[in-house]
């Protein structure tokens, strides 16, 4: 019944995902389609350019999906025209394909039948080699487009929506009736697609060519006109990755608290800072000691109103786990407040932007403590510590210190299990024992974790009073264990680039809402 209610308070946003993703998936298609055929129809005229073309078109496909969409990010920004090309790059090669096999597999004995009957090599493409060839192609253009509306989920990362939008939240929010309302609708897509492409080659040849051109356009106008008809118009545009959009103090709160009216593209969070600095987006959600503020020349606007709350990062145990191996408090107390937001910062530009590797970042950071330590901590294949992190360069550079320090300082080996898609599905891992430790945010304990408001507390500001709450909370709820927090804090920020905000002259987040409903 809980699913069933979320699904009709949504049904406004799934069915717009929807289109978005049958758009995306429909205009590949016939990228991919036209050209696929094509170079698989060249491909039996050339027969020496098969292997290489077939090879080159065989790796675009294994190229890891989100790897492809940060390559054409510089180049093609942000949105649907990307994603676009990434679908119909993934495409080709079952088309190309059964393109060529199709043909170059069609009776010898057939072909030289119709060449002595006088055929030209035009007339025995047309009336023999593709007829015959027909179910292969369509074959090779179903499972494309199966296998496009899978991977059409993964474009919601670069803010060119569709059904991964709900999935990813869900993901990150460890929600699973959200999860399951991006995933139930995109695999009806899949099945429909397949079924209408299926309907239309049982279908006589004369008829197949003006039903393929009549669904497509069909559909295509179909998404045109309701996409159209919902898009609004926002002085700024926001990129936004799918935890922020959802969290109890993420948008929904800060735009209550000050207004900020502007288009949200949803985007995968590595992916914000170049959308940013390329000029694809105007704002971002970010965090204060991020590296890439530097590398990117960007501004993180004051939180004059003080929605967020203090962010103290500090080391989470497993309550078992410590009660095991009580050296590792001992170990991990060593670094604590040894970190403030500059230091902080400084390390995360060695690793964003100077592109230096995280093991050396964490091994150089404390030998500055005069703690020398082996760089491949965290390796072992038979560990007594499982160390975590979410998916963000500040908690990958956490995990390698935590185990660095507690390889030194300890007999213990550690294993680091790095990029927990979002906040909810670490938390789950350390409370059910498949994680030993992993870095954690007061602010994030407080308001998500604990699903604790402002008003829970008496002084919402003050960083001592959050981390002993949530230290006290967390032992009685949930037997976990907070250190001794870090010493620095990394709370949410909203930037823009600087020279952006120093033309409008924005500095705060109520600057902005005043910009943004042009007061």
């Amino acid at each position: 019944m809980e699913f069933w209610s979320f699904i009709i308070s949504h049904l406004d946003e799934i069915r717009d995902q929807t289109i978005e993703h049958l758009i995306l998936t429909i205009a590949s298609m016939v990228l991919a389609t036209t050209i696929g055929i094509t170079i698989g129809i060249l491909l039996t005229r050339f027969e020496k350019l098969s292997n290489p073309v077939l090879g080159i078109v065989g790796v675009i496909q294994t190229i890891p999906s989100l790897a492809l969409l940060g390559f054409l990010l510089p180049v093609f920004g942000i949105g649907v025209t990307p994603a676009i090309i990434a679908l119909f790059l993934y495409g080709l090669l079952p088309i190309v394909r059964n393109t060529y096999t199709g043909i170059t597999e069609v009776d010898p004995s057939v072909k030289d039948a119709s060449i002595g009957m006088g055929m030209t090599n035009a007339q025995l493409l047309r009336y023999v080699e593709l007829p015959l060839a027909f179910p292969v192609i369509l074959a090779g253009i179903r499972t494309a487009t199966v296998i496009n509306v899978g991977i059409a989920t993964l474009c919601a990362l670069i803010a060119a929506g569709g059904l991964g939008e709900f999935i990813f939240r869900g993901i990150s929010l460890n929600n699973q009736h959200m999860i399951l309302a991006g995933a139930i609708p995109a695999s009806i897509l899949a099945v429909l697609l397949d079924a209408t492409i299926g309907f239309i080659q049982k279908k006589p040849a004369s008829k197949r060519t003006w039903l393929t051109i009549g669904v497509t356009m069909i559909l295509i106008l179909i998404g045109f006109f309701a996409t159209g008809s919902s898009s609004e118009s926002s002085k700024l545009v926001a990129g936004f990755n799918s935890e922020f959009i959802e969290r109890e103090d993420g948008f929904i709160g800060l735009n209550d608290r000050y207004n900020l009216p502007m288009e949200i593209k949803e985007m995968e969070i590595s992916l914000m800072y170049r959308a940013l600095y390329n000029g694809d987006v105007d704002v971002i959600d970010g965090f204060s000691t991020d590296g890439r503020i530097k590398e990117f020349n960007l501004k993180s606007l004051i939180d004059d109103k003080n929605y967020f709350p203090p962010y103290y990062a500090a080391p989470v145990v497993n309550g078992e786990t410590l009660e095991k191996y009580p050296e590792i408090e001992t170990a991990l107390n060593l670094i604590s407040n040894q970190l403030n937001d500059e230091k902080m910062a400084e390390l995360n530009y060695l690793v964003d932007g100077k592109k230096q590797e995280l093991s050396e970042v964490a091994n150089a950071f404390l030998k500055e403590l005069n703690i020398y330590a082996s760089i491949d901590a965290g390796k072992s294949d038979k560990p007594d510590i499982i160390i975590g992190s979410k998916a963000f360069t500040e908690n990958f550079l956490l995990a390698h210190i935590f185990a660095q320090v507690i390889e030194n300082k300890t007999s213990l080996k550690t294993k680091l299990q790095l990029g927990f898609g979002g906040t909810k599905l670490i938390f789950d891992a350390i409370r059910f024992g498949e994680i030993d430790i992993y870095p954690e945010y007061t602010g994030t304990g407080y308001l998500v974790l604990l699903q604790k408001s402002s008003s829970d507390v008496t002084d919402f500001t003050n960083p001592d009073v959050i981390y002993k709450d949530v230290k006290f909370e967390f032992i009685e709820q949930h037997n976990l264990h907070w250190l001794e927090p870090l010493g620095f804090n990394n709370t949410f920020a909203l930037m823009m680039r600087t020279e952006h905000a120093d033309s409008l002259k924005i500095t705060t987040v109520s600057g902005l809402s005043e910009y943004l409903n042009g007061k």
